[in-house]
């Protein structure tokens, strides 16, 4: 019964669901004290910021960022196919078809960073691409999750054993894959590497995958425009020789340093898996 309703508000002009986006991350981070101190503690120990006054200009900003990337949910999954596509700019596509040419598939990674849910997207609508997705703790929001996401030639992978292999698959086609690179893995699905300054659990999912394939490896994000302008999306390759997850990170932390503001500082990137522990100095792998 949502859908209907979700389409009807898509209409509205993306500047509006920006400032109502706005006012929702303001007010969630005054009503969740510990959502707002995670926020604050990510943001201030990333080293981004050139001084504190700097710093709390930032954190204004990502608050406010954070609300749009919620709410701009509705424009980007259920807007009409010639609405979403006009809302994206990108002049770095190119990137994306010389790796294509490679022939050996491409693993596209975009971190929690700008709007994430468009990328796949725009790719979609050129190439054939899975992507990878965690079932939310709400169980209603999936089928909005997979019908918003499952547009073009997208499809969908759950983020288990099943969707490894629907990776694998598509990648030996040579199609594309998608994921989240900064997303925090289960126990045994990851190593300990420096992020941002810090021990942060990290996936070894895609260099396993880059190994297997010889897959090109690929980063973007999806800036988002003032004034509800759009997004304009940039690609960029990352070598694979020697592609480990310390390597992985650096060029996740180069991409978020570009627009700082955008990242979503409030996810829990440094969490401890349950069974692990977290080492007591950094950690280089």
């Amino acid at each position: 019964m949502l859908v209907p309703v979700l389409r009807l508000l898509a209409r509205l002009p993306l500047k509006w669901l920006h400032v109502a986006g706005a006012a929702l991350g303001w007010l969630v981070y005054w009503l969740s004290p510990a959502y707002a101190a995670r926020l604050r503690e990510n943001l201030y120990a990333s080293g981004v910021c050139a001084d504190p006054a700097a710093c709390r200009a930032l954190l204004h900003q990502a608050i406010a960022e954070t609300g749009k990337g919620v709410t701009e949910l509705i424009a980007v999954w259920f807007g009409s196919d010639d609405k979403v596509s006009e809302l994206v700019a990108c002049d770095t596509w190119s990137v994306a078809e010389q790796a294509q040419r490679e022939g050996h598939g491409i693993i596209f990674l975009t971190p929690h960073l700008g709007c994430f849910e468009i990328s796949a997207q725009y790719i979609a609508q050129r190439l054939p691409i899975t992507v990878m997705y965690r079932p939310p703790k709400l169980g209603w929001l999936e089928p909005l999750m997979i019908t918003g996401r499952h547009r073009w030639r997208a499809s969908v992978a759950p983020a288990s054993l099943r969707g490894v292999r629907m990776f694998y698959k598509a990648l030996q086609r040579g199609e594309a894959v998608g994921l989240l690179p900064d997303q925090a893995p289960a126990m045994g699905e990851g190593v300990w590497a420096e992020f941002f300054g810090r021990p942060a659990y990290t996936m070894t999912l895609v260099g396993r995958l880059q190994k297997a394939t010889s897959a090109a490896v690929v980063v973007l994000f999806a800036e988002r425009l003032s004034h509800g302008r759009g997004y304009h999306l940039l690609f960029q390759s990352v070598p694979t020789e020697n592609l480990d997850e310390v390597a992985l990170n650096r060029a996740i932390e180069a991409l978020i340093r570009r627009c700082p503001a955008q990242y979503l500082w409030s996810y829990n990137r440094y969490k401890v898996p349950e069974g692990a522990e977290k080492p007591t100095m950094n950690a280089e792998r």
